[in-house]
């Protein structure tokens, strides 16, 4: 993970994102209601409902200022447990062509949700799934930096070449190479901003799990984030430890979908 993205509290109402920013996380669950439960509980989040195109759906909240969804799979839908990022675009139709063209596969969509924006479900040429984003009325996180918000989306692929250049193709990003360590990891640029990160883990990479977007959402201690979501039916993936711009851990939700908690370090 790189250095803090995003001022503390600041708003995204009327900021339409430049294509390739991450806009917004989604998490599709079997029991909606429990999972729900599990994030209000861990996050203080609140909820209002969402587009009725998406099925069960709900958008949950943070002093009223939107952060991330929750849906309900079909009982008869059998997908990994995961959270989300969805990616802006300008034109998701376009973008999901492209992505086909580039080795990539469009699993849903393009699709209008109401009046809220158009959308598509796609995975890398890796498999790792992402969304594509094109705003209407719902421009996607309205606060970051915030206990409780997305922090941060990381590709975990067993190496970075061969996707990065699928990304590359897709939103145009700059790329930045991890500096005096033998990590395979890089940084991806819009308009000289970091807004997320590929990390190849080689050998590594989950077998049960392959390539995958991982999510990071801010917490004020990570210690107690990790304990709270233990007690609340999640379990650790990997403990609290020191990450190279604050304290880190990985945890998962009661259903399996894997997050990571972080508290950022930030300048003062």
């Amino acid at each position: 993970m790189t250095e803090a993205r995003w001022p503390v509290g600041r708003r995204e109402r009327t900021a339409r994102r430049t294509p390739g920013t991450p806009c917004w996380v989604s998490l599709m669950a079997h029991d909606l209601g429990a999972t729900q439960e599990f994030y209000a509980e861990l996050f203080g989040w609140a909820y209002e409902p969402g587009p009725e195109q998406l099925g069960p759906y709900v958008r949950a909240l943070l002093d009223g200022c939107e952060v991330a969804g929750i849906g309900q799979l079909p009982p008869d839908r059998h997908l990994p447990i995961a959270w989300t990022p969805y990616l802006a675009s300008d034109d998701v139709d376009a973008t999901a062509e492209t992505a086909r063209h580039c080795g990539g596969t469009v699993g849903v969509g393009p699709l209008d949700a109401a009046e809220a924006g158009r959308l598509a479900i796609a995975s890398d040429p890796a498999g790792a799934v992402f969304g594509i984003w094109q705003a209407a009325s719902h421009l996607g996180m309205a606060v970051a930096g915030l206990p409780g918000t997305p922090a941060w989306n990381e590709l975990v692929t067993r190496e970075t070449v061969e996707v990065s250049k699928f990304y590359r193709t897709l939103f145009g990003y700059t790329e930045e190479a991890a500096v005096g360590s033998d990590e395979d990891y890089l940084t991806l640029f819009l308009d000289g901003q970091a807004v997320a990160s590929v990390h190849g883990v080689g050998q590594a990479l989950p077998r049960d799990r392959g390539a995958h977007w991982m999510t990071y959402f801010e917490t004020a201690d990570v210690d107690a984030s990790v304990a709270r979501a233990t007690a609340l039916g999640g379990h650790v993936v990997r403990p609290a430890r020191a990450g190279a711009h604050g304290r880190i851990a990985t945890v998962a939700d009661p259903e399996g979908a894997l997050f990571t908690l972080v508290r950022t370090e930030r300048p003062h």
